[in-house]
């Protein structure tokens, strides 16, 4: 079947493209059998040249299946060729017509098709969840599911570059026991995170303005306009620097280009180096093609960003803002839309003055997006990362009506955020949430220092920090999932010293990223019963111990519960104290069950009793007796 299946595939597709190239039409009828949720690609061939066909031309076709009639947007890709990616979403008969905003180019307009969508097996969904269909909300709102209903807990990593060099596709496989070393490549970094249990990873998809240069990692231009304020090329200095380091030097920017030199955009070389954002380059988006593709093929969902938002400032001054960013963002959405991916509209994860727009201007230009092109065509998911919370700096509803993914993260990490948490999981209607940018394991940097403490990296209070921010983020109201963080964000590669933070292979290594495995083990040990689990934090007596550190992450207590009161998940950090947890049905027995959550191991169950008002006790701690000397969480279950 899958062999039969995959030949329909590239049969219907070299239909398709041997349609685009005849002089009268895009496409000619064709017919074929694909499976659903399988990326299909209709090519386009223009009769005419376009002054910019980035910006002037429109592409789309009309899809219509079972249940299903939408417009998908197409996009550029170079030359006189334009592309529609789409999927089909249910087994059975698809159609689809093609049209644009040059209706007298007949390349463009009047094309068709049609193909039979098919199911996959059980055997085949078992070798990439992806075939589960695409992620969206919850029944409820709170948390992520497949298309098929099964639940998508993200278990994500952060590696911002990776859409660049730094980070190379190479075509090759992964060897079983590889292990992060330096000249990794995406397909073994991907195999390593693959098996440590992660699903996700996050990162920007372009950094317009970057380049190793003679200029520095933050400049402005002659007219004062900042360009980039950038992660340092450590060890490349800038002569041309206008701002220096006390000793008088300063590195330039990391280089951003892809495997072969490509940048997102067109350079304007009079304009010391800025990016022409009204003119894309194409063969950068081949590159970051590929990537996309094997995500796909090994079951990740990826958390997919516009820019950093030190690029939005040239943007804002030399260009109309709004429409040319909504211009590349569904620019994004039309090349990767059928792909199973979480849209970020810009990576917002600091708001200085000089690098980065407000709030409000980027609200206003993905308003504008929303408004002109709508919402991911599947239903895929559409956040920002963000400083704080996406609530406090965009808002909810109609305030911000792209949002459909509410996420927390940067500032601050530690016990502060977690109010931040527990507010997104009140907002109605509910939508997911997350932590993104929690602790960073190995990056010794002001805001990653709870309590003030920088523990040594990959040390066990180093890993703590991390996991503790992985289980309280989730039992705050997290069920989206988890991004966890690691120090090399900025993929320090081959051939380039290390600095301020690791190579991205030694950040791979490190211990939390592993025990981000039993996060997920954890959470999905009763199947989807979570996606019901409420808050429950007001219940636990004490919540945390004397003199626990608001920007600390020791000495805290969480619980999430179902209102049926038959399933809690609890976590206890470092230090914390034995509470009464009150809220549970009365008279009944429970059975507890501790969880180690750096090792996965499940404790035998004791059985414990809630009081005639609901309460019960929890059990010693493993370690400690009344208090934790390490962290540890628990499954409370009740007893029917």
């Amino acid at each position: 079947m899958r062999l039969k299946t995959m030949l329909s595939s590239i049969l219907l597709l070299l239909a398709v493209l041997l349609g685009a190239a005849g002089p009268a039409h895009a496409s000619r009828l064709n017919s074929g059998e694909v499976h659903v949720w399988e990326v299909q690609e209709v090519t386009l061939q223009a009769q005419r040249d376009y002054a910019n066909p980035y910006m002037d031309v429109d592409v789309w076709i009309e899809l219509e299946g079972p249940g299903f009639k939408k417009k998908i947007w197409g996009f550029w890709d170079g030359g006189r060729t334009y592309k529609v990616r789409f999927v089909a979403t249910t087994p059975g008969d698809w159609r689809w017509r093609t049209n644009s905003n040059k209706p007298a180019d007949e390349g463009l307009n009047g094309g068709g098709g049609t193909l039979k969508a098919v199911a996959w097996d059980g055997s085949e969904i078992a070798d990439n969840a992806n075939r589960r269909g695409f992620v969206r909300a919850s029944e409820n709102g709170h948390a992520l599911r497949y298309a098929d209903g099964s639940p998508f807990f993200m278990v994500g990593d952060t590696w911002l570059a990776a859409s660049t060099w730094r980070l190379p596709i190479k075509g090759i496989t992964a060897t079983p026991d590889y292990v992060p070393a330096e000249g990794i490549s995406f397909e073994e970094a991907v195999a390593w995170r693959k098996r440590q249990g992660f699903n996700s990873v996050s990162f920007i998809s372009s950094f317009p303005n970057w380049a190793a240069d003679s200029r520095g990692a933050t400049f402005a231009n002659k007219d004062g306009v900042f360009l980039r304020n950038a992660w340092e090329k450590f060890g490349h200095w800038a002569p041309n620097a206008k701002i220096s380091t006390a000793d008088g030097a300063t590195t330039t920017a990391k280089d951003m280009h892809d495997e072969a030199g490509n940048l997102a955009f067109e350079v304007m070389a009079d304009r010391e180096g800025m990016a022409n954002f009204d003119r894309i380059n194409p063969a950068y988006f081949r590159s970051l093609d590929r990537k996309l593709q094997h995500l796909s093929t090994q079951g990740f969902v990826p958390f997919l960003e516009t820019i950093r938002r030190d690029a939005a400032p040239s943007w804002k001054r030399y260009f109309d803002f709004s429409p040319s960013y909504a211009r590349y963002f569904q620019y994004l959405i039309a090349r990767y839309g059928a792909y199973n991916v979480v849209f970020s509209g810009i990576h917002l994860d600091w708001i200085p003055k000089d690098f980065s727009l407000t709030a409000d201007e980027f609200n206003e230009a993905l308003t504008y997006h929303y408004r002109r092109y709508g919402a991911p065509p599947y239903g895929q998911p559409v956040t920002t990362l963000i400083d704080r919370s996406t609530y406090k700096v965009f808002g909810h509803g109609e305030r911000a009506p792209w949002l459909s993914m509410h996420t927390v993260g940067n500032n601050p990490r530690n016990h502060a955020i977690y109010a931040s948490v527990e507010e997104l999981f009140r907002l109605q209607p509910a939508m997911p949430a997350a932590n993104l940018e929690p602790y960073y394991t190995g990056w010794n940097h002001s805001i990653n220092r709870p309590g003030g403490e920088t523990p040594a990296a990959d040390s066990p209070r180093d890993n703590y920090f991390a996991r503790a921010m992985m289980y309280g983020s989730v039992l705050s109201g997290g069920l989206a999932g988890h991004v966890h963080g690691t120090a090399a964000y900025d993929l320090t590669s081959t051939g380039e010293p290390e600095g301020w933070r690791p190579h991205i292979w030694t950040a791979l290594r490190y211990q939390s990223g592993a025990q981000m495995q039993h996060l997920k083990t954890f959470v999905l040990s009763e199947g989807d019963r979570y996606q019901r689990l409420t808050l429950a934090n007001d219940s636990l007596a004490p919540r945390s111990i004397p003199g626990a550190l608001d920007d600390g992450l020791d000495g805290w207590s969480f619980m999430m519960r179902t209102p049926e009161k038959d399933l809690a998940l609890a976590y206890f950090e470092t230090k914390a104290v034995r509470p009464q947890m009150n809220g549970f049905t009365p008279s009944a027995r429970y059975q507890w069950i501790w969880f180690d959550p750096r090792t996965g191991a499940w404790s035998r169950p004791l059985s414990v009793r809630a009081d005639g008002s609901g309460a019960l006790r929890a059990p010693a701690f493993p370690r400690g007796g009344a208090a934790a000397e390490e962290d540890v969480a628990a499954k409370i279950l009740l007893v029917r």
